[in-house]
């Protein structure tokens, strides 16, 4: 069973930065699809990045220009730099892997494509 660890959420002000991290306990290179969610009080999962094993990424429209994904095989880990943060960012972060391949990209971003999630990181913007 893949195991996902996410940290590195907090609370900021509007305008921060955070960088969310989610250590996979299998071997990265296998993995084909990885995605950052975010869930916030009473709204569902949302897609908000995704990457493919082939380095190509998807964005939702919301945190284009704001939020990097990035994953870092050697170490099993992937990555999301949150910058300019909003108070409407508030929300919990999810990772999710799968080992099915995501074309076209912008599957990385469905819930569906996944089997495998975190517990999740609290992020929290004051304004």
């Amino acid at each position: 069973q893949v195991q996902l660890v996410e940290s590195g959420g907090g609370s900021v002000q509007s305008g921060g930065s955070l960088r969310l991290s989610c250590a996979v306990s299998d071997n990265t290179d296998s993995t084909y699809c990885m995605g950052w969610f975010r869930q916030a009080p009473g709204k569902g999962r949302e897609g908000v990045a995704g990457i493919r094993s082939d380095g190509i990424t998807a964005y939702a429209d919301s945190v284009r220009g704001r939020f990097t994904i990035s994953r870092d095989n050697d170490k099993n880990t992937l990555f999301l730099e949150v910058k300019n943060l909003q108070p409407e960012d508030t929300a919990m972060y999810y990772c999710a892997a799968d080992f099915a391949w995501c074309d076209p990209v912008s599957l990385t971003l469905r819930r569906g494509a996944y089997k495998h999630w975190g517990q999740g990181t609290q992020v929290t913007v004051s304004s």
